[in-house]
């Protein structure tokens, strides 16, 4: 049995979707029903469900409210983490933590390995970078996955915000100087799922050494501005609309919380130890593109 807090985010429902094809036990847990920085509840939730392995999902990713929000960012990125990790050692279960690229400063100009040293830039870059912190210090038997670019048919993302604006838009001025890996919620959940099984098992994990930090994204690189062109070739032929897409600069569209110009992982040790690598990044875009236009044109004709 795997238990998911965070189950109403991207990944926490892509995590359960793909649980019920895979026919694997799961229960998700949304921050309603169990808040992970209260020690109390999340204590009790393992000592009811008993799970095998335990995933945290649950984040506060709003960038620039963050800059604002701190005790908000430092509650659900830092304190839950530190809770859950202490929680897990309690009972002895390991634990999948889910990261960010933003702990990283973005000067490099090659992809970040899992060696390279953090150096957050914004509130939710340092708050995730303490969380992981707080995870390594009080859990041996952890394995925290690094992601980028998240984005799903689901909650607040980029590709979702492309296509609305792309439908009465005729112009998107999108930034081009920030560069990095689309990934879907979908092909993540696939990752964690995969290694599920061998994370959770005592006697084949405690032999290997599996545990510590990895990156995960979908393969290749790009920029925002690449991201959003893809978005628009691919839905303009179901939706008759072309806006044009144009380059920006960081500096011609201010946000409150700084951004990393180059958020790119390398991936190459997720998969030399555990033999799962993500397509490229534009497959997934394709994918649900389609899918998200075609279903709302289909709801827009019935309606």
């Amino acid at each position: 049995m795997i238990v998911v807090f965070g189950g109403n985010g991207q990944l926490g429902r892509e995590l359960a979707r793909a649980a019920v094809q895979r026919v694997t036990r799961m229960e998700t847990l949304s921050h309603v029903e169990v808040d992970i920085a209260n020690s109390f509840a999340v204590a009790s939730v393992l000592s009811r469900i008993k799970p095998t392995l335990v995933v945290n999902a649950a984040a506060y990713t709003k960038v620039d409210l963050a800059e604002t929000h701190v005790e908000d960012a430092q509650r659900a990125n830092e304190i839950g983490p530190a809770v859950l990790a202490r929680a897990c050692a309690d009972a002895q279960l390991p634990m999948v933590h889910v990261s960010t690229d933003y702990v990283f400063d973005g000067t490099k100009d090659r992809a970040y390995l899992e060696t390279d040293s953090v150096c957050p830039i914004n509130t939710y870059g340092r708050t995730k970078a303490a969380g992981e912190q707080a995870v390594r210090g009080k859990l041996k038997r952890h394995v925290i996955v690094r992601t980028a670019w998240v984005y799903s048919e689901s909650g607040h993302n980029f590709l979702k915000t492309i296509l609305r604006l792309a439908a009465t838009r005729d112009e998107l001025r999108v930034v081009a100087d920030q560069r990095g890996t689309p990934t879907s919620a979908c092909e993540l959940a696939e990752a964690i799922l995969r290694i599920a099984p061998r994370l959770a098992s005592r006697e084949v994990a405690s032999q290997e050494p599996v545990w510590g930090t990895y990156h995960f994204t979908a393969d290749g690189v790009t920029t925002w501005h690449g991201f959003a062109s893809r978005i628009v070739a691919v839905q303009s032929p179901i939706t008759g609309r072309n806006p044009r897409v144009t380059p920006i600069t960081t500096a011609d569209y201010p946000l409150p919380a700084r951004r990393p110009a180059n958020c790119e992982l390398d991936c190459r040790l997720f998969a030399r130890v555990f033999g799962f690598s993500g397509r490229h990044w534009t497959e997934g875009v394709d994918v649900m593109t389609k899918a998200l236009v075609t279903s709302s044109h289909r709801t827009a004709h019935v309606s």
